[in-house]
């Protein structure tokens, strides 16, 4: 029978390609890949906390790519390569390395000129990283990643809190992220600042 995807608000469908590119043939129900996931998530968690990251070493897409394999290497064949599909949200798959460009040369300039304090810049990112929609599946997980790799690696402050949630259920939390970024859409961030301090 086989694995059936269940999709909550604000999360991407993957096509047929990326399902059979599913490591462990033997999953069943959502809630073995979503613990399978995090079980990934954690050991990339361990290796960012005991690494130490130079600015100029995080802000490529070399880095961008390694952060995503680490984090689903172990699940997802494609762990850490750039979809080659289209999605609901993102850029065509063909924009996303240039639009990825844009956003790396971006961040240098904002974090060179002070164009906004250091937890916007980490936020404004994650949201036009997780807008480019990189990767066929984790953008959002992903993107939360890269911005506290930022802000640590980058400003020497404290990753942010997220509402102490990774917002896999669809619950309140959840809910209210899917709303902040929503608002961060329509150019209000203070929001999603607030929620990932929260």
């Amino acid at each position: 029978m086989g694995l059936e995807f269940e999709y909550k608000e604000g999360q991407t469908p993957i096509d047929d390609y990326e399902k059979e590119s599913l490591l462990i043939k033997s999953l069943t129900t959502q809630e073995e890949l979503d613990e399978l996931e995090q079980l990934n998530i954690e050991k990339a968690v361990e290796w960012i906390i005991h690494s130490t990251f130079k600015p100029k070493q995080v802000l490529t897409v070399n880095f961008i790519k390694l952060v995503h394999k680490k984090m689903f290497s172990n699940v997802w064949k494609w762990a850490g390569e750039f979809r080659k599909s289209e999605k609901n949200i993102g850029v065509d798959w063909i924009k996303i390395s240039i639009e990825l460009k844009y956003l790396l040369d971006d961040i240098k300039y904002w974090i060179e000129n002070k164009t906004h304090s250091p937890d916007e810049i980490a936020i404004r990112f994650k949201h036009r990283l997780v807008n480019i929609h990189c990767f066929p599946n984790g953008n959002g997980r992903h993107s939360r990643i890269m911005a506290d790799i930022i802000i640590e690696s980058i400003f020497n402050k404290e990753e942010f809190t997220w509402n102490n949630s990774n917002m896999v259920k669809a619950d309140k939390i959840r809910s209210k992220y899917i709303s902040a970024i929503r608002e961060a859409d329509n150019g209000d961030i203070k929001p999603l600042i607030k929620f990932a301090r929260d």
